[in-house]
C-alpha cells in the first residue's frame, strides 16, 4: 500500500512529540498533588502551573479551570451540573447539530421529564441565537450550544446566544471540543458559564480534557470522593495528563497564526483542486461542500464533501483500501448506520446526505500529502464509478 494519509484530525490527532517529553518526567516519579511532602509538593506544582497555563491561554482564571477524562466527561459534568441534581424538571435549549456528548446527556433530561427545545438551524448548519433565546423562560436551567462543528467546521454564534441568554438569567454551556486548538478562543469574552475542551483533538494526551467554570457558577456534583478541585471533580488529579494539556495548548498558541493560515490554503487547495480534476475526470461526479458559505463561519482545517450518486459507506471503505483515513461524520457514532444528524438538520437532499465524507487537517498535514489525497480519491471514485 502506498504511504498512508491522515485526514481524520477532528477524530484524534497524534501526540506531539514535545508534548511527551513534557509529560515524561511526571509519569517516571511519583507524586500525588494532594500529599504534604516534597513529592507531592513537586507534582503540585506541575498541576498548579498546568492550570496557569490553561487559563491564560484560553482567556480564563486559574479557579475557574477544572482537569477531566476528556470532552465527554467534561460536557457531561456541565449539562447535569447546570441541570441540577435536585428539584423538579426544568427547561433546557439546545442545538440539533450537537455532538453524541451533549446531545446524549440532554436526551437524558428530556427522559427525565425535561423540557427540551431544539430551534432548526439555518441550511448552512448555523444554528439562530435569538430563535434560541426565545424559547427560554423562568424555568429555564441552561442553554447549549457547540463553539464549533465537529462534522462541518460551522462556528456556532455562541457569544450572541450567551449575551441574550445572561439577560436572562440563564447559563449557556458550549461545547469548544472542536474549537480549541483550531482557532483563538477566550472564555470570558465568549460570555459563557462553561466550556469543554479535549487535548486528544489538538495533539495532547487521550484520556485529558478540561471544564471551565465561570467564577459564582453553581455547578451540582456528579462526583463524590475526596472533595479534589473545589469537590466539582472528586478523584486524584492526573497530573501528567494535565501538563500534556497545557503543553500541547503552548504549542498551538506559539504557532496558531502559521498554523491557521497554512490549514485554509490547504483545505481550500483540496476542495478547489478535487473539484477540478473530477470535473477534467468525466467521472460525472459534482462535489458539493457541506459547509457555511463565509470562511469566517468555517474551521479552518475542516471541509465536509457530498458526492451525489456514490454510497458513503462505499467510498469510505474505498478510501481506506487507498490509504486515506477520512470519516462519515463523528467518531464516537460511527458505529451508528443513521445518517448524520448534523446533515439532516440542515436539510441536505438524500444524495447528498448518503454520500457526504469529512476531511480533518492537523498539525503535520502538508501540500504533498493533499496533493496526493486528491489523486487517490479521483481514481477510488473512478473504480467505484465503472462498477456501478
Amino acid at each position: 500500500m502506498d504511504r498512508p494519509i491522515y485526514l481524520d484530525h477532528n477524530a484524534t490527532t497524534a501526540l506531539d512529540p514535545e508534548v511527551l517529553e513534557a509529560m515524561r518526567p511526571y509519569w517516571l516519579s511519583a507524586g500525588n498533588p494532594e500529599s504534604r511532602h516534597a513529592a507531592g509538593r513537586s507534582a503540585r506544582r506541575g498541576w498548579e502551573q498546568a492550570k496557569e497555563t490553561v487559563a491564560r491561554i484560553l482567556g480564563a482564571d486559574p479557579g475557574e479551570v477544572i482537569f477531566t477524562s476528556g470532552g465527554t466527561e467534561a460536557n457531561n459534568l456541565a449539562i447535569f451540573g447546570l441541570a441540577g441534581a435536585e428539584g423538579d424538571p426544568g427547561h433546557v435549549v439546545s442545538s440539533p447539530v450537537e455532538h453524541p456528548a451533549i446531545a446524549e446527556p440532554v436526551a437524558r433530561l428530556e427522559a427525565a421529564h425535561f423540557r427540551v427545545d431544539r430551534p432548526s438551524v439555518d441550511a448552512q448548519g448555523l444554528a439562530d441565537p435569538e430563535a434560541m433565546a426565545a424559547t427560554l423562560g423562568l424555568d429555564s436551567r441552561f442553554a447549549t450550544l457547540m463553539l464549533a462543528n465537529n462534522e462541518t467546521g460551522a462556528i456556532q454564534p455562541v457569544g450572541r446566544l450567551a449575551s441574550l441568554a445572561s439577560a436572562l438569567n440563564v447559563p449557556v454551556h458550549t461545547d469548544a471540543v472542536q474549537a480549541v486548538g483550531r482557532i483563538p478562543v477566550h472564555f470570558h469574552n465568549l460570555g459563557v458559564a462553561t466550556l469543554a475542551a479535549s487535548a486528544h483533538k489538538f495533539h495532547g494526551p487521550i484520556g485529558a480534557g478540561i471544564l471551565l467554570v465561570r467564577s459564582g457558577i453553581r455547578l451540582g456534583s456528579r462526583l463524590f470522593g475526596g472533595g479534589q478541585q473545589q469537590g466539582r471533580r472528586a478523584g486524584t488529579v492526573a497530573v501528567p495528563l494535565a501538563v500534556g494539556l497545557a503543553k500541547a495548548l503552548e504549542r498551538w498558541e506559539r504557532e496558531a497564526e502559521e498554523r491557521q493560515g497554512r490549514w485554509r490554503a490547504l483545505r481550500d487547495r483540496f476542495e478547489q483542486d478535487l473539484i477540478r480534476a473530477l470535473a477534467e475526470s468525466q467521472v460525472q461526479v459534482q462535489v458539493v461542500r457541506n459547509a457555511p458559505v463565509l470562511d469566517v463561519d468555517r474551521l479552518p482545517q475542516t471541509s465536509n464533501l457530498g458526492f451525489p450518486g456514490l454510497d458513503g459507506d462505499a467510498l469510505l471503505m474505498q478510501l481506506d483500501l487507498a490509504g486515506i483515513a477520512a470519516s462519515l461524520g463523528s467518531a464516537c457514532a460511527s458505529g451508528s448506520t443513521r445518517p448524520s444528524p448534523t446533515l439532516v438538520a440542515m436539510r441536505v437532499p438524500d444524495d447528498r446526505l448518503r454520500s457526504s465524507v469529512r476531511f480533518s487537517l492537523g498539525a503535520t498535514t502538508d501540500e504533498a500529502e493533499i496533493d496526493e489525497a486528491i489523486h487517490r480519491i479521483v481514481q477510488v471514485v473512478r473504480r467505484i464509478k465503472a462498477a456501478d
